[in-house]
């Protein structure tokens, strides 16, 4: 068994790996989507725990010192970025959950005492606010007990391909 995990990736000049409608400067581009979805499947099936390494064979000219690095710094970055995006995605969720829940939790207590003065009048009406004060909760409960799993494991993924070992090979 192997120490890394390594993926290679040939492509004739450095330019082809970034969004070529970005105009940030070349540190701060941002990778093509296909570039990105092919790295992220390659580290999803490579062994957590295993750290990783990009290869990027550059067909062009044999790439300076200065390009590799470059190269290299932007590959982390982009990750980097990516993580910090789905960690303020996850904050958000978290946020509007607790909101939710404070909303589900006041219509929860409504519904009962709608429900309670109801009782003796219309039993349908009184189980109705009951049932739905329960619907109310719904959202924020499934916020905090499934969707911010996904957002977690991304944000991990991409802390974990923002530390990858990146080398660059001319021809």
């Amino acid at each position: 068994m192997t120490d890394r995990s390594r993926l290679a990736i040939h492509i004739d000049t450095e330019t082809q790996l970034f969004n070529s409608m970005d105009p940030a400067p070349f540190r701060r581009r941002e990778l093509d989507s296909a570039v990105v979805d092919y790295i992220i499947a390659f580290a999803e099936k490579a062994p957590s725990g295993v750290p990783l390494t990009l290869a990027i064979h550059i067909d062009a000219a044999a790439p300076g010192i200065d390009v590799a690095a470059n190269v290299a710094d932007a590959v982390c970055e982009n990750f980097r970025r990516m993580a910090a995006a789905k960690r303020r995605q996850l904050r958000r969720l978290f946020h509007d959950g607790r909101i939710s829940l404070v909303i589900g939790i006041a219509f929860v207590a409504l519904s009962v005492a709608i429900g309670e003065a109801l009782a003796g009048y219309a039993q349908v009406i009184s189980e109705s606010f009951v049932i739905g004060s329960w619907v109310a909760l719904w959202h924020p409960i499934n916020i905090f007990l499934f969707d911010w799993w996904p957002l977690r494991r991304e944000a991990r993924l991409y802390d974990r391909l923002s530390e990858t070992t990146v080398q660059i090979i001319g021809p």
